[in-house]
């Protein structure tokens, strides 16, 4: 087979579907896609809003809730425990096929007929952990989303087996950790980056096997460095008493000493390790994975991101998850011993041969359906026999082939692609803006839709934080905290205040929104750059910009000079 040159209906630009790409939508019985891979990323994004929290009110009950629908959005919102009750049936909702209606359109008021669940948790295993979203596997959790089997966390996102981390983002097998960012098996890491199996370091990035260091970069087992220099262990405790890192100000001032010594020094051209022929970032224990991000325990794996529960194989255009999945394609936010899943969200626990569904568990042979649990055989709800169903099936695909959704902006939507934009029930603002920013005016212009931020009245703060951590009172709790960047109101909670004193961390002066942005001004985004190796001027393909590193090196560089 040759490769195919294809025009995107949404960006107009050409993008490539090779001998590799052509082989697995033949096996997955799909037709080529009509969007280029960023732009169909996009879209998946579209659908999926992790960290915008609203107050609203159940449906159902009729209690106040926490939900990642906006309270202005006219969908049916059912808390957590009266979603996966028995107090109402998806089948009821059931109706016949319209052949006279394209699919979309159909679907569309199935989305606003069967109830939401406010968030999407495995609700099943969480123990005090209320207020968190894309989790799963929590103990005494708070605003954490994209996490899994964690303990006493809190303000993070994309957190996998860790305990006692705060302020923290892609953290994996950690342990009393702060403000810290793509951390693995680490234990005490602060105000780090990039750091691997790497215990009690502070202002450091890219370490690996190390231990009680302090502002360092590119070390490789060793332990009581300052700044890359070595010390010995009595000067090097003594020097971090005279630190005193408890301070607001001191730490201040060390964030900004150790990025600017980061700068002087190589990185690799991607993140990852224990890896076979993978290109993209963030990659670890995986084989033959391209153009992916945020991957662990994945093989044959082309344009997937954030499959960060091993293990995942043979995916193409899958967002979010893992954790036993295999033959996905252009779908999000599924996992957990699914098999065959197509252009769906939200599906797991043991799940396989699903299209174009939404919030389903245990089922098996589904089309078009929402909101089931332990089915088989349906369509828009409705339950058929297996020959009816395959048959159905069948003449649904044609129909849609035939009488495609046409969107507001003149995109067709025919079998093969993923739901459209403008159905989906979150603005661009709430799903994607953090990973490919734009303006509302062009959000719009493309057929985006966009959501003004509420307007408050912030009050000002009522309690001046003590720069040293060990000045602060127990009244923090009860006060109310105006972040220094934007204004919004925070508080301090009780085991948030234990931690900042026990791992002696200053109370922060910014919002947990304001603080996860600092963290992933050193995330890399999710596109792939040209670049040139500073070292030796070879061409690579890389995700990491020059404002996160001015020098980057190719993997024999980098492995002659840093490792």
């Amino acid at each position: 087979m040759s490769d195919i040159k294809q025009l995107c209906q949404n960006c107009k630009q050409e993008f490539i579907i090779d001998e590799q790409d052509q082989a697995f939508y033949e096996k997955m019985q799909v037709p080529a896609p009509t969007f280029c891979p960023e732009c169909r990323l996009i879209r998946r994004f579209c659908w999926r809003n992790e960290r915008h929290l609203y107050k609203r009110t159940c449906n159902l009950c009729g209690n106040d809730i926490i939900s990642i629908f906006a309270p202005e959005k006219d969908y049916k919102v059912y808390c957590q425990p009266d979603w996966w009750s028995d107090k109402w049936d998806p089948m009821e909702y059931a109706r016949d096929y319209d052949f006279s209606k394209p699919f979309f359109e159909q679907y569309a008021r199935l989305m606003k007929e069967v109830p939401w669940v406010t968030l999407l948790n495995d609700y099943a295993t969480l123990v005090n952990s209320e207020y968190v979203n894309m989790a799963g596997h929590l103990k005494n959790c708070y605003l954490i989303s994209h996490a899994d089997h964690n303990e006493d966390c809190a303000y993070g996102s994309g957190i996998k087996y860790s305990k006692d981390c705060y302020d923290t983002t892609m953290m994996q097998h950690s342990e009393r950790c702060y403000g810290s960012l793509n951390i693995m098996k680490g234990h005490g890491n602060f105000y780090s980056v990039d750091c691997e199996n790497s215990s009690n370091v502070y202002f450091s990035k890219n370490l690996v096997g190390c231990n009680d260091c302090f502002g360092c970069v590119n070390l490789r087992h060793k332990s009581y460095y300052i700044f890359n220099e070595p010390y010995s262990k009595e000067e090097y405790v003594k020097k971090l008493e005279e630190f005193n890192i408890g301070s607001h100000k001191n730490v201040l001032a060390f964030k900004e000493k150790a990025q600017t010594f980061w700068r002087q020094f190589p990185s690799k051209y991607y993140h990852g390790s224990h890896n076979q022929d993978v290109s993209g970032d963030y990659i670890y224990e995986s084989k033959d994975v391209y153009y992916s991000y945020e991957m662990i325990g994945t093989e044959n794996c082309k344009y997937c991101q954030n499959l960060s529960t091993k293990p995942s194989e043979d995916c193409y255009d899958y967002t979010e998850w893992g954790d036993k999945a295999s033959l996905v394609y252009e779908s999000l936010q599924v996992g957990m011993g699914i098999n065959n899943i197509k252009f769906s969200d939200v599906i797991y626990t043991n799940s396989h041969d699903v299209e174009y569904s939404i919030s389903i568990s245990d089922c098996q042979n589904i089309f078009g359906c929402f909101g089931l649990r332990h089915k088989k055989y349906y369509i828009l709800n409705k339950q058929y026999l297996k020959d009816e169903y395959e048959a159905l099936r069948v003449k649904i695909i044609q129909q849609m082939n035939e009488m495609p959704y046409i969107d507001v902006k003149g995109r067709v939507y025919r079998y093969g692609e993923f739901f459209p934009f403008e159905l989906s029930p979150f603005a661009y603002n709430e799903a994607v803006q953090e990973f490919f920013p734009i303006t509302p005016e062009q959000a719009l212009e493309k057929g985006y839709s966009w959501r003004d931020e509420d307007k408050k009245s912030y009050q000002p703060s009522s309690y001046v934080i003590p720069d040293d951590i060990d000045h602060v009172q127990d009244d923090i709790l009860q006060a109310i905290l105006a972040c220094e960047k934007c204004q919004k109101n925070y508080r301090v909670i009780k085991p948030e205040l234990a931690f900042y004193r026990e791992a002696q961390i200053p109370v922060p002066r910014l919002c947990p929104d304001c603080r996860h942005f600092e963290r992933i001004r050193f995330r890399s985004p999710m596109k792939t750059l040209l670049r040139n190796c500073s070292n030796c001027n070879k061409e690579i393909q890389s995700n990491i910009t020059p404002e996160i590193s001015p020098l980057i090196y190719c993997q024999s560089c980098y492995l002659s000079e840093v490792v």
